[in-house]
């Protein structure tokens, strides 16, 4: 009897271990194949057309410096991408940038605000219209219209101020079928993000518009950038008690809460990208996206003297049919890509869409 038993256990156990070996078979190809797939890009870069050189030549770079034999490994604390918002990750002109839609809707149409606007608000969202409508340049708008916004929005607390803009968000854009305010990512740049995370790397947006906006449009939404890999434009805050105090002099109360201030502090454009980069993530960045000279700063500062392989990517408004495009602009940053080698990214050619089937563009 005790015989049979044991030849029943063995038998069991004979199973067991067959099992367990292919169960483990299956779990370590699975797992090959996901890092395979991060890697190549496979799947993840969907969106991207195939024998787009930008793509190519971006899953080149991933796979070389994540692979530790290779001369240009790159450890997994230095893989840092910056990347610019507006035009870069998303819709930038619809008339004109969200934070500068939002300032128009908060000063000349928003009921509750309209009667308390300031002078100064008023005739900054009136440029805003008038550079919608015509065209015309103000050198002057992009620091006025920070201050517009830190006035208009002063005193609210930062989750108040979150509130209103989700509350913007839901409204229709305008140029477009089958979008929100909020919509307006690029699904293709949606996914080199996810592609770049999945391969190590920490994923920063530098923005020239207001940080908490950025914030906002990003909360809510299934980017996973968190609020402290968010730099941009500043503004102040204060304590609710604080009453003009010098925050040297404050001390939070039990009953304060934290509020926007109303003073304006930086833009961050220009050098002033590249500076804030230094500061707030204290380390070169060895991949950098943008899409104006507003970005050049920021990709310059990238591939400079760089102890590891670094690239930057700039992207170009050519695509006219599904997206509010220039041609004019598209070109001046491919001459300006084959000058500085960065590489560009032709949003007609190297995307199989920008917003999905179901947006269209009325143009």
């Amino acid at each position: 009897m005790v015989d049979n038993e044991v030849k029943v256990w063995r038998a069991v156990t004979a199973v067991a271990v067959v099992l367990l070996v292919a169960v483990s078979a299956v779990a370590l190809t699975a797992q090959h194949e996901d890092v395979e797939e991060r890697v190549s890009g496979a799947g993840t870069l969907s969106y991207w057309a195939d024998g787009s050189e930008a793509k190519d030549k971006l899953v080149t770079y991933v796979q070389n410096v994540t692979d530790e034999g290779s001369d240009d490994f790159i450890p997994v604390a230095s893989r840092i991408a910056v990347f610019d918002f507006d035009g870069t990750l998303f819709c930038e002109t619809d008339p004109n940038y969200f934070d500068y839609t939002l300032l128009v809707y908060r000063v000349l149409q928003d009921p509750d605000y309209i009667d308390r606007a300031t002078d100064f608000e008023k005739a900054v969202a009136n440029k805003i219209v008038e550079q919608n409508e015509t065209g015309k340049s103000f050198p002057e708008l992009p620091v006025e219209h920070g201050q517009a916004v830190a006035s208009a929005f002063a005193g609210m607390t930062i989750e108040q101020f979150d509130a209103y803009i989700q509350a913007f968000k839901g409204l229709p854009m305008p140029s477009y079928d089958g979008m929100l305010r909020g919509d307006g990512w690029y699904l293709p740049m949606k996914q080199v993000i996810e592609y770049l995370q999945g391969n190590g790397f920490t994923v920063y947006i530098v923005s020239g518009t207001d940080r908490f906006i950025v914030r906002s449009i990003v909360n809510g939404s299934d980017v996973a950038v968190p609020n402290n890999l968010i730099i941009g434009s500043d503004e102040s805050v204060v304590a609710t008690h604080q009453a003009g105090e010098e925050g040297l002099d404050y001390t939070f109360a039990s009953d304060d809460e934290a509020v926007l201030g109303g003073d304006f502090l930086i833009k961050n454009l220009k050098m002033n990208k590249t500076t804030a980069i230094i500061r707030e993530i204290g380390a070169q960045p060895v991949l950098s996206f943008g899409n104006t000279t507003g970005d050049a700063n920021m990709a310059m500062y990238t591939i400079t003297d760089n102890s590891y392989r670094s690239m930057a990517f700039m992207l170009c408004c050519d695509d006219t049919e599904r997206e509010n495009g220039n041609l004019g602009k598209a070109d001046r940053m491919y001459s300006l890509c084959d000058q500085y080698g960065w590489v560009p990214i032709s949003m007609k050619d190297d995307w199989t869409t920008i917003y999905g089937d179901l947006v269209t563009y009325k143009g």
